[in-house]
């Protein structure tokens, strides 16, 4: 099942022809190696020690989704945030694109790395409230921007081809910092569902920090 499936016709048709859609990704860190998140952030409650990842880019389908950039070693990231008894410790890497992929008149943050410390079954999408704010929903609870970034637009349909296999400011890829081309994944690994799991993993996201918002007030 695509993205298409879920679209207006003239819009899935439009999707066929070369279109993606700019969005923030959701990622997991397994090893060396970075995984598109088979569930979304607000019901994935990772364990201390974990790393994960965050992606503003623009995707066609699965083969092309870009991956976090930079410092993905838990013991960097967390180096200044000790372990205390009743909580846990996140890894998260936000990786805010690169210019081609930005909207019109932004310029993306250099990506980076924070450490969330949160309660032992606190789930993703609570930890990234801890540390990315402002976050940013539309109406549906999707995720649309992580530290205020960007400023407008939503998972926006983009025509043409992506842009995220070229990106002339990225590092290097070393062995803990990979490559943004999914095509280039170890052994092939990468989204099982392409845009249309991201676009669920974000939705759940905003989802969970509408409900906790809602608990708080109640």
């Amino acid at each position: 099942m695509g993205l298409g499936a879920l679209l207006p016709a003239g819009a899935a048709a439009a999707a066929d022809q070369g279109s993606g859609y700019r969005y923030w990704s959701f990622w997991e860190r397994d090893g060396g190696t970075w995984t598109y998140a088979t569930q979304g952030a607000a019901t994935t409650r990772p364990a201390d020690g974990a790393v994960q990842g965050f992606r503003f880019a623009v995707s066609q389908d699965s083969q092309d989704a870009a991956k976090p950039r930079g410092e993905a070693g838990f013991e960097a990231i967390c180096a200044k945030t000790p372990a205390q008894p009743g909580s846990k410790r996140l890894a998260l890497v936000l990786d805010f694109g690169t210019p081609q992929d930005a909207p019109d008149g932004e310029t993306p943050p250099a990506p980076r790395g924070v450490c969330a410390r949160v309660g032992e079954d606190a789930t993703t999408a609570e930890a990234l409230a801890e540390v990315a704010r402002p976050l940013r929903y539309n109406n549906a609870a999707l995720l649309c921007a992580i530290a205020g970034y960007p400023r407008t637009g939503c998972a926006d349909q983009v025509s043409g081809t992506s842009s995220q296999n070229a990106e002339p400011s990225a590092p290097a890829p070393t062995a803990d910092s990979p490559s943004a081309s999914a095509s280039q994944d170890d052994g092939g690994t990468g989204p099982s569902a392409g845009v249309l799991v991201g676009l669920a993993a974000v939705l759940a996201l905003g989802a969970a920090a509408v409900w906790q918002a809602r608990r708080r007030r109640g």
